[in-house]
């Protein structure tokens, strides 16, 4: 007959790792905010390694590779060095009472012309690769309009023409430019119709920083209740003495 030993105890460091693999679980979607917030107070509150392991058990460890359908692209993993560099998979578009949409995981060409008449078309560059670090994109819009949606750290610089209607940037993203990130020129011409460049995170990247905001004010109110427990502590020492 065999004894069992108790499981063993979990450290800070092991309850921290299990934290991060929730972090990039939720970051890239594989976690809601609810499911991460549960996760993520359970792991801090783990005192066994058999306490852990459950909350990591249905997500991939980090670097591996997940096999999926090979009709559907792979989404980009981050790494401008990575994104650029591809075959075009477009390099116009045009509507005309209408509309046209590039988003997702695409590859856009260094020169790209996008044309509406009485339409409207969006091009998001959020988690599109690029043929070139520099890409023109040409926006000619005549009672119609374009949105050239871009993210934060991506080097933009517009320099269309609006008449009786706009072209310009709008909207503001904390941030800063890449250095590393490929250059886009939005040049062209709105006729009575606008062209609008805007700034915008991802909803992966909008859950990453929610996930972080969650967890710091975890920590900052722990932080406090440690200081109140520490002072009451101390005042009953006084008392006593």
């Amino acid at each position: 007959m065999t004894s069992e030993l108790p499981e063993m105890r979990a450290s800070d460091s092991e309850r921290e790792r299990v934290a991060e693999r929730l972090r990039e679980a939720v970051a890239e979607g594989r976690l809601d905010m609810e499911e991460f917030e549960q996760r993520l107070e359970a792991a801090y509150g783990a005192r066994t390694h058999g306490e852990l392991a459950p909350l990591v058990r249905d997500l991939p460890t980090a670097g591996t590779v997940v096999p999926v359908d090979a009709a559907a692209p792979a989404a980009p993993s981050g790494g401008w060095a990575e994104r650029v560099g591809r075959p075009a998979t477009s390099k116009g578009a045009f509507a005309f009472w209408g509309g046209f949409g590039r988003r997702g995981t695409w590859t856009i060409g260094r020169r790209f012309t996008a044309v509406t008449l009485m339409g409207g078309g969006e091009l998001d560059l959020r988690e599109a690769r690029f043929e070139d670090r520099e890409t023109v994109i040409s926006c000619f819009t005549i009672m119609g309009g374009v949105q050239v949606v871009v993210p934060p750290d991506l080097n933009v610089e517009v320099r269309g023409i609006g008449l009786l209607g706009g072209f310009g940037e709008h909207g503001s993203v904390d941030g800063t430019p890449d250095p590393s990130a490929p250059r886009v020129i939005v040049k062209g011409l709105a006729l009575m119709g606008g062209v609008g460049v805007e700034r915008k995170r991802t909803k992966a990247e909008k859950q990453r920083l929610k996930a972080e905001r969650s967890e710091r004010a975890r920590l900052t109110k722990d932080a406090k209740r440690r200081g109140h427990l520490g002072h009451g502590g101390h005042g009953q020492k006084e008392l006593g003495d």
